[in-house]
């Protein structure tokens, strides 16, 4: 199992300090100890017709210029770039969106390890990919266009991949989303897909059942992982042998939860992700995120990182460095 977070400490419109890029090399070092980890960046697609100030708002304002880190800093040691390219125009605007992939892969490819195509476009909620006009065919035309273009220019070991969030009881029903993909060829779709990121948050927005009952955090995210491979994903044509990552997973600690309680929600949804990497092809595993967006925030968005937002770590952090040293592969550096 590859592991991995993101760095940058920002949800959404939520985001109370600027980060401390010392910090996070400090951090990040500690929990990668000796094996390859993936960092999880976010870049936006907003057409011509973004609202008054959004760019601003969700700190997109820069993103061709700079991630959160320096550039050298994602290909030192065995750091691995999981680059996100989401679409959320408020007008369709697919040749505009085809023209920014090429734009992201001009600037990143070199840096890529894994680029994904649009974010959760099964989930319409705002500032998410599936509330977006145009959506399914900026997914299934950006997928074929986005590997001609890494093929075009060297960056042939770079993966592809999409996210959902899952299950469909959680949302609301994703029936269009997949029957949409149902309906496409496999060689104009599947055939390009490397991976499919899943985005699970089990006892964040809802309350769960108590530890060790059915509908806990642990059920509920092996439910998430098992209905995803087995209904999901057969009826887009991608096959059991196209891998799982699990780009976004996470826990607040904000009341009525507690650091400690983040912890023991934490520990039990990783350790069901870790049992499904032979029985599910769950290959990848990514926190949401390193640090708080706001620790002193009431809503849940404020409270997922395993650190402060003044960069102090929770019991949450110490766990996770634990299950990577555990599960986590270990290769020595290239050269």
């Amino acid at each position: 199992m590859r592991f991995g977070i993101y760095p940058g400490g920002r949800a959404a419109t939520v985001c109370s300090h600027p980060p401390d890029r010392t910090a996070i090399d400090i951090l990040v070092r500690e929990l990668a100890g000796e094996a390859p980890f993936v960092v999880r960046e976010y870049v936006h697609f907003l057409g011509d017709h973004a609202a008054p100030g959004l760019a601003a708002s969700i700190g997109a304002e820069n993103e061709l210029d700079h991630l959160t880190m320096p550039d050298d800093w994602y290909r030192t040691g065995m750091r691995e770039l999981d680059l996100v390219v989401s679409y959320i125009p408020q007008v369709a605007d697919i040749p505009g969106w085809l023209t920014f992939l090429d734009a992201v892969i001009d600037r990143y490819g070199h840096m890529i390890r894994c680029l994904q195509v649009t974010l959760e476009a099964n989930f319409p909620i705002p500032l998410i990919d599936g509330s977006a006009p145009g959506v399914l065919k900026a997914l299934s035309l950006g997928i074929p266009h986005a590997r001609a273009a890494l093929d075009s220019r060297g960056h042939h070991d770079a993966r592809i991949g999409f996210s959902v969030a899952e299950p469909p009881e959680w949302l609301g029903g994703d029936h269009g989303f997949w029957e949409h993909l149902s309906t496409l060829p496999p060689q104009n779709f599947a055939r390009y897909v490397d991976y499919v990121g899943l985005a699970v948050y089990p006892d964040a927005f809802s309350p769960v059942a108590p530890r060790g009952t059915p509908g806990d955090v642990a059920s509920l995210t092996t439910h998430a992982l098992q209905h995803l491979r087995n209904h999901s994903l057969a009826r887009a044509g991608i096959p059991p042998e196209t891998p799982i990552h699990v780009v976004e997973s996470g826990s607040p600690s904000g009341a009525p939860r507690t650091p400690r309680t983040q912890r023991d929600s934490l520990s039990d949804m990783l350790e069901a992700i870790c049992s499904s990497e032979s029985t599910l092809n769950v290959t990848q595993c990514e926190l949401f995120s390193l640090r708080d967006a706001d620790s002193g925030s009431d809503q849940p968005t404020g409270t997922l990182g395993i650190v402060t937002d003044n960069y102090q770590t929770k019991p949450a952090f110490d766990r996770y460095r634990a299950i990577i040293q555990d599960h986590g592969q270990v290769r020595k550096p290239k050269g």
